[in-house]
């Protein structure tokens, strides 16, 4: 397939795919059902957490804090109500993630809210040149000084699926499926490929990327080479690379 050809079909299937019925069995659905800006970001940022590994048993953890909040996720955070659903203990969680692990998570992000007053604030002042690394950055030092491992991973040190991810919800405007709450102080131009091993093995297989090792440097090549297609906004891509998964 040559570049022209590649270019057209990746539009194509951008518009076929990203819809409203996307957000069926996606992770992006819990946060469109709560209301207000604050609770959007915290139910966002939960669900980003914890989408790792099989839909089927990381969906039903987001469902359950979604109903533990009552849909005010963001009072349930900066009030701890969540210990009072996750008792502080080694018991499994989800995952790589024990009960003590998880509450630790819980407690730092209490402390952006009560520090910040949200978690865009936060996003906010760390966005100085306007740009996603900053933030991702920013993100992933604040847990890492915390001693919390994995759950928000930095740039650089790895792909940053999960954040990337999140960005591109919070960011990119004008979707029926991200919210673009923060597309006023962070340039969608920025935003990275969430990449995992369904992405690279599509964007393989389009010839937009060589090499078969997930890296931040992969992240990069990706992000470049579809902002060649999608120039004023590059993180549309994710669309089209799923879809080109789907329709094959």
């Amino acid at each position: 397939m040559n570049k022209q050809d590649r270019a057209v079909l990746l539009r194509q299937l951008s518009e076929k795919y990203e819809t409203a019925d996307f957000l069926n069995g996606d992770p992006s659905w819990f946060m469109h059902q709560v209301k207000g800006k604050d609770n959007q970001e915290v139910m966002a940022f939960l669900a980003s957490v914890l989408s790792f590994g099989k839909r089927e048993l990381f969906l039903p953890k987001i469902q359950a804090m979604l109903e533990n909040s009552g849909g005010q996720t963001a009072d349930w955070i900066k009030d701890g109500k969540y210990h009072d659903d996750i008792a502080d203990n080694d018991s499994c969680y989800y995952r790589f993630y024990n009960n003590h692990m998880m509450l630790l998570f819980l407690d730092a992000l209490k402390d952006i809210l009560i520090e910040h007053g949200s978690i865009g604030a936060f996003a906010e002042k760390h966005a100085k040149r306007h740009t996603t690394l900053e933030v991702l950055e920013a993100f992933g030092g604040y847990f890492r000084e915390r001693g919390i491992k994995g759950m928000v991973p930095s740039p650089h040190s790895s792909v940053a699926k999960r954040p990337c991810m999140f960005m591109r919800w919070m960011v990119r405007d004008g979707s029926p499926v991200d919210l673009g709450l923060w597309s006023e102080f962070i340039d969608k131009r920025s935003l990275f490929i969430p990449l995992d091993t369904h992405v690279m093995q599509e964007a393989s297989h389009l010839g937009l990327i060589a090499g078969k090792t997930a890296s931040w440097k992969t992240v990069m090549n990706l992000t470049e080479a579809l902002k060649e297609v999608f120039p004023d906004d590059p993180a549309k891509g994710d669309f089209a690379l799923f879809g080109y998964g789907v329709d094959k």
